[in-house]
């Protein structure tokens, strides 16, 4: 079975191929546990599937976390899938990618540097506070796409000086907080220098942290949208695994949402499951 391996900012993935769409979902989700177990197998935070369009795209995106969850959408990996897609002839240096979160645009900015426009915000909840570790912690619940990518957005200046397994068991603990009925990604952030945030996520269907999360940078640039701190031009993130660049629009509502940043080829091979 030939494959891609792919990372943008340190997130990485696996491509594969189904122009035909003749795969049986559940054979990808048992692929992708299979296949993204580090040191024992490829290794990645998630598989992508190259399908056949059946909206209007140049072609669809499956997506499938390391744990063999299907997700809805994935906005490191799309910036990737649109470099594998342009690279293979599947569309040229602007693309329409079906995914199930709803139609996601590319556009290629140099080899390795392509942006991608996120799905709109369907689901926005600020001012949430949530009482955990003896203090409240402040919080903006955002759904990117319908149906939605969940992100919880924390504000926590100290994160960094966590020890990670304390972190660890904060992102999980809120991963699967009640609050958040389907479960949620979690992005905890600080300020940086300005028009900069500091962040990392935890990631939902991974259940533990990435070294970058592309939704997760969306959401975050919504959350301080929403309370008038950013610059909407530009925001950079600065993620363990590099830096991502978003920005967005807010007229009648925030909309818009630009993701740029790294989509670097590491491997391309066989793979026998």
């Amino acid at each position: 079975m030939r494959f891609t391996k792919m990372q943008g900012a340190g997130n990485d993935f696996i491509i594969l191929e189904d122009r035909e769409g003749a795969v049986p979902e559940s054979t990808w989700s048992r692929l992708a546990a299979d296949l993204c177990r580090r040191r024992i197998s490829v290794g990645g935070d998630g598989l992508m599937v190259v399908l056949p369009p059946r909206r209007g795209g140049d072609y669809a995106m499956g997506f499938y976390n390391a744990d063999g969850s299907p997700g809805e959408m994935c906005g490191n990996g799309a910036r990737c899938i649109a470099r594998y897609g342009y690279e293979h002839g599947l569309a040229g240096e602007t693309q329409r990618i079906e995914t199930t979160a709803g139609l996601v645009t590319a556009r290629r900015i140099r080899s390795d540097q392509y942006q991608v426009r996120l799905n709109d915000p369907s689901v926005l909840r600020p001012g949430l506070t949530i009482p955990a570790e003896g203090r409240e912690l402040r919080c903006t619940y955002v759904e990117l796409g319908s149906p939605g990518i969940p992100h919880a957005v924390v504000c926590l200046e100290d994160w960094e000086t966590w020890p990670e397994d304390r972190l660890r068991a904060l992102g999980r603990s809120l991963r699967y907080n009640p609050v958040f009925p389907k479960g949620t990604n979690v992005t905890f952030w600080r300020p940086a220098e300005p028009g900069a945030v500091r962040a990392v996520t935890y990631e939902r269907g991974v259940e533990d942290f990435t070294l970058a999360c592309g939704t997760g940078a969306g959401s975050t640039a919504v959350a301080l949208a929403l309370e008038g701190r950013i610059d909407p031009d530009r925001l950079f993130l600065d993620f363990p695994g590099g830096r991502l660049e978003v920005s967005l629009t807010i007229e009648d509502g925030i909309r818009d949402i630009l993701l740029t940043g790294p989509a670097v080829i590491v491997a391309e091979g066989e793979c026998y499951p």
